[in-house]
């Protein structure tokens, strides 16, 4: 795996290439372009705002605590980190299948393939940054989000969720050229994923209710719960996991990380091969 990474290392270039090429193919015919990127995120959060914190916002509030007078600052916070986990994991499902002639032509790592899908979607992520911040700041004036340490829980988020989803781009992308039927099966597992991880509710909601214990242990054990934990804890302090769940995430990420690179090169020559 060392020397794998040194050889990713040794083509960036290549690799910074292709996520160039994806962004501007991806918007190239698109009157708004970029501005989609935020648009999606920002629409999907005024929905849910209207149904959580509007219809039902006694109920959503008893559980939010602080969050509730800054509740479209939470949602859009874990919208805008699920845009990169959900678009990534599409993409990256058929990133080999849908670039078959470059990936046998060019004499770069395979793994810059998914890798690129997954960096492409992360900046994307990148452009809503300002609109979080400046959302953020707004709430901060009027006393509503304190803005302090709890910052620092951003860069730690991005690398639990960049690496996590490495791993399943790598462990997807090979799987699918052997198996057309996990892309199929992806978008079933993408939409369970929304409602099982605490993007738009809390994670105290889950461990309030009447759910068995051994369910709410299995919860957890998703790394994507953590993740979501530590987005939110960039505003919320109080939201940041605890050791134990902490320890879950950055562990089962670095499992996905090591069993997909693995994966991948295990199947590289029977995915050459049906490439």
């Amino acid at each position: 795996m060392t020397s794998g990474v040194a050889a990713l290392w040794s083509h960036r270039n290549s690799l910074r290439i292709l996520v160039k090429r994806d962004l501007a193919v991806k918007y190239q015919q698109s009157a708004l372009g970029y501005v989609w990127s935020l648009i999606e995120p920002l629409g999907m959060g005024a929905i849910y705002w209207f149904v959580f914190g509007v219809l039902y916002s006694r109920d959503t509030g008893r559980h939010l605590g602080e969050a509730a007078e800054s509740y479209p600052l939470f949602l859009i916070t874990g919208i805008f980190a699920w845009m990169w986990t959900s678009s990534a994991l599409s993409e990256a499902t058929n990133a080999l299948t849908g670039q078959a002639r470059l990936i046998t032509t060019m004499n770069v790592p395979r793994q810059v393939f998914p890798i690129g899908r997954v960096t492409g979607r992360f900046a994307e992520y990148l452009a809503g940054l300002p609109v979080l911040v400046a959302v953020a700041v707004a709430y901060a004036v009027h006393g509503r989000v304190d803005l302090g340490w709890s910052l620092l829980a951003l860069p730690l988020a991005v690398l639990v969720q960049g690496t996590l989803l490495f791993g399943l781009a790598l462990l997807l992308s090979a799987f699918n050229v052997l198996m057309r039927d996990v892309e199929r099966f992806m978008r079933l597992i993408i939409r369970v994923l929304f409602y099982a991880t605490p993007i738009i509710y809390p994670l105290s909601l889950v461990r309030d209710s009447d759910l068995p214990g051994w369910l709410k242990i299995v919860y957890e054990l998703n790394p994507l719960v953590g993740i979501f934990q530590l987005h939110h804890s960039i505003w919320y302090a109080n939201e940041f996991p605890n050791a134990r769940l902490l320890g879950t995430t950055v562990g089962g990420s670095l499992l996905v990380l090591a069993l997909g690179w693995w994966s991948f090169r295990r199947l590289e020559p029977a995915v050459l091969k049906e490439l």
